[in-house]
């Protein structure tokens, strides 16, 4: 694939893969994007996954007719982007290996092989002439790993952004770019929001046309709209005003509860995403709670706490850095509701996150004065 005419994809679609990194579900399958640089040195940007080394081998000498290339650059040195860097190292003797302390540090923690003698080190804002042009180097750390580097090709004014503005699903894939890119962002990255705020102030002194991620399709238009994405992504603004609802039940009759205030909050003009997370799809969950300014947590009590899909979640949260939102709490719990001090003390582990009231209380069924109460919430949840 031509990226313009001395840069071009080498890159490869994965369809046959279950789960992404062992846990998020990708039914469109992923991209592992690899591109060479066709100067008078020629650089290749990164490798693949191990799986897909062959294919990939044969894209890069396609495009190379027989020459051989100078440099590779290591972006991230995580193994779906890494894993075919001793295949190519061992075709081609001569390649040098481009990357900063911590890279060449990672590096020998994958590979027994000492390629030492091969490395050429830079550092923040250096820069490797391949004749024609210069790339320059930029430090990324955290974005999502401590050795992730971006590189800037002034020459076609190309970030070549690592893991940044990824998002999963193969590059056939006919689809919105925000809706996997942002369950990829908050998922992959959305822990490390000050780092990746820290690049984004690095790539704004940068005239980019084209980026090139290391994950889905290569962006050339209207790349404010990227931006501004992940800048909001990045600052934990909400992005949209709406009402994130995620329940957990074991026997049904919290679900009921969930979807009947759903109902009601619709009826009150709210954009409302409701998520079953005992069944439904974390990411996708972790997403929307990040994509909402308000979320209603509904769940059973469970072994004197809450039940286990909603701990789980309230965990992701943590982890994610989930922050500056309306909360609101239903439990229900039919001898000695617990969940809703469970949900409070998680949520008080998370920064500036306001409970507010009423918290509902159901025992065991939605009764009429069940609902009386959840339309209340509706009420509370509206209020702005």
């Amino acid at each position: 694939m031509k990226i313009t005419d001395k840069v071009r994809y080498i890159g490869v679609d994965d369809k046959t893969i279950d789960l992404f990194e062992s846990q998020y579900v990708v039914p469109n399958g992923i991209s592992y994007n690899s591109y060479v640089i066709l100067d008078e040195k020629i650089c290749v940007m990164d490798t693949v996954d191990a799986r897909f080394t062959d294919e990939w081998m044969e894209n890069l000498k396609w495009e190379l007719e027989g020459r051989a290339p100078d440099y590779l650059v290591i972006s991230h040195m995580e193994p779906d982007h890494a894993a075919s860097i001793d295949v190519l190292c061992r075709e081609y003797p001569g390649i040098h290996i481009v990357g900063n302390e911590k890279t060449f540090k990672i590096l020998g923690q994958f590979y027994d092989e000492d390629y030492s003698d091969r490395f050429v080190k830079v550092g923040e804002g250096e820069s490797l002439s391949l004749g024609g042009r210069e790339l320059t180097f930029y430090l990324a750390p955290m974005v999502h790993w401590p050795e992730v580097m971006v590189t800037y090709d002034s020459c076609d004014k190309i970030l070549f952004s690592a893991d940044g503005f990824g998002k999963f699903g193969s590059l056939d894939t006919d689809e919105d770019w925000a809706c996997e890119a942002r369950r990829y962002y908050f998922n992959i990255v959305g822990k490390y929001g000050a780092q990746v705020q820290a690049l984004l102030k690095k790539a704004a002194t940068l005239d980019i046309e084209i980026i090139c991620p290391l994950h889905g399709p290569v962006l050339s238009e209207d790349l404010g709209y990227y931006i501004e994405k992940y800048d909001v992504w990045s600052s934990y603004r909400p992005e949209d005003s709406g009402v994130f609802v995620v329940c957990a039940s074991i026997h049904g009759n919290t679900k009921k509860a969930a979807l009947l205030l759903c109902d009601m909050l619709r009826e009150r003009g709210e954009k409302v995403s409701f998520c079953d997370i005992a069944r439904d799809d974390m990411a996708e969950a972790v997403e929307d709670a990040f994509r909402y300014d308000r979320t209603v947590f509904c769940a059973a009590s469970y072994d004197g706490g809450v039940f286990a899909p909603m701990a789980d979640f309230l965990t992701h949260l943590k982890s994610k850095t989930f922050r500056e939102r309306r909360a609101f709490i239903v439990e229900n719990g039919s001898w000695g509701p617990t969940a809703a001090k469970a949900i409070k003390a998680a949520l008080g582990e998370m920064k500036d996150i306001t409970v507010e009231d009423p918290v509902v209380t159901i025992r065991s069924s939605v009764k009429p004065c069940d609902v009386a109460a959840l339309e209340a919430l509706a009420d509370a949840v509206t209020k702005k």
